[in-house]
């Protein structure tokens, strides 16, 4: 038989750890090894049993007394030191399973060590479904209705979900008595423990099907293209999900239907870019525009709208459009639009074309461009 672990270490202590302290290191290690939390992971099952007995002698001042004295022979009812042992179960442990009652889902116990599993027949929610659907920049910022095409579980028409043959009804399991669970005791060197499973005859419902219909074989559900009007807000983005309750999957055992998460792929604008509610957009200029200053057509979500930008627009400079951004999810605010204006340099000149510019060029010296502390400064100083 492997040597027993220290009951300190099993609890992650250090010897001589208050009363508070082992309670708290209890209840984080049971949580993490209880059955219930580990289904069918027997070495989970094992540690938990370690946790139950090193809590059973540390919880316990006079078993931790003699612990601390004499190691695990001083709690050893065959030591000779009369500690009590564990041969009539975890003794004066029935507060510990009334300190994690209903926590997982068990009614006085743990789970499948004495107490009551969650039943397996009681209502529950249907399974929640998600639907991927791709619409316009335009649609995402002023919204737009959508009828999808959705082929999911819906109840069975001719049984209306019971999943019997119409004019029969469902029989209780002989088998579990209707509870939908059976149990076992078995006895260990801890004590008898109870362990409680699903019935393997009703599938832990309880009931049993003995002429199924015809239609969805006793499923109680049949599968169908069904067709789903939805409304989709103005301000919605990429990965926004709209939910539409009650449209998952049937649930079961009289439970309520899922949900279906309609999650919202949006398609890039040929000229905006968006960032939140925020809209961005880039205009060519030409150099006279930006050296004369102009009045620029620009285009919005809304429509055109003119803005005048001053003489001497340098590229790159951005202007901010208040209230011409995407209207904000479920509010009536908008964001903004913000411009950025890029100096477009002819590549195609004719030889009349040239020569103005050379006389441009001529007549434009640098002080037109010079601004103090600039660039063209600060290079025209290198050279000195």
């Amino acid at each position: 038989m492997a040597e027993k672990r220290d009951y300190y270490e099993v609890l992650g202590l250090k010897k001589g750890a208050s009363e508070d302290e082992i309670k708290r290191a209890f209840r984080k290690m049971a949580m993490k090894y209880h059955p219930d939390k580990n289904p069918g992971d027997k070495s989970a099952e094992e540690k938990f049993k370690e946790v139950n007995e090193a809590y059973s002698v540390l919880s316990d001042p006079e078993k931790k007394s003699k612990y601390d004295r004499f190691g695990h022979a001083g709690v050893d009812p065959n030591a000779g030191f009369g500690g009590g042992g564990f041969g009539g179960g975890f003794g004066g442990f029935e507060d510990i399973f009334d300190m994690f009652g209903g926590m997982f889902g068990g009614g006085g116990g743990f789970g499948g060590f004495g107490g009551q599993q969650r039943k397996a027949n009681q209502p529950r929610k249907g399974r929640d479904l998600q639907k991927a659907i791709t619409i316009t920049f335009e649609e995402a910022a002023f919204g737009t209705k959508k009828e999808l095409q959705i082929n999911k579980y819906v109840a069975c028409p001719t049984c209306k979900g019971e999943g019997t043959k119409p004019g029969t009804s469902k029989k209780t399991c002989p088998k579990c008595g209707g509870s939908g669970q059976v149990s076992q005791t078995q006895k260990t060197p801890f004590g008898q423990f109870q362990s409680v499973t699903t019935c393997d005859q009703c599938g832990g419902s309880g009931k049993i099907i003995e002429e199924p219909c015809s239609d969805c074989k006793g499923t109680g559900k049949v599968r169908k293209t069904v067709k789903i009007s939805i409304d989709i807000p103005a301000g919605v983005d990429n990965d926004s999900v709209i939910p539409i309750r009650g449209q998952g999957d049937p649930g079961v055992n009289g439970g309520p239907a899922g949900d279906l998460y309609i999650v919202i792929t949006v398609k890039p604008h040929k000229l905006f870019t968006r960032n939140g509610d925020d809209l961005y957009l880039e205009i060519p200029i030409s150099f006279d525009q930006a050296a004369l200053g102009a009045e620029l057509v620009v285009p919005t979500l809304d429509g055109k709208v003119s803005y005048k930008i001053p003489a001497g627009t340098q590229p790159g400079t951005v202007f901010r459009l208040k209230d011409k951004g995407v209207k904000k999810l479920r509010r009536e605010a908008k964001g903004d639009m913000y411009v950025k204006v890029n100096l477009e340099v002819p590549t195609k000149l004719n030889g009349k074309q040239r020569k103005a510019i050379t006389e441009m060029g001529k007549v434009v010296n640098e002080d037109c461009y010079q601004k103090k502390g600039g660039f063209a400064e600060k290079l025209k100083e290198m050279f000195k």
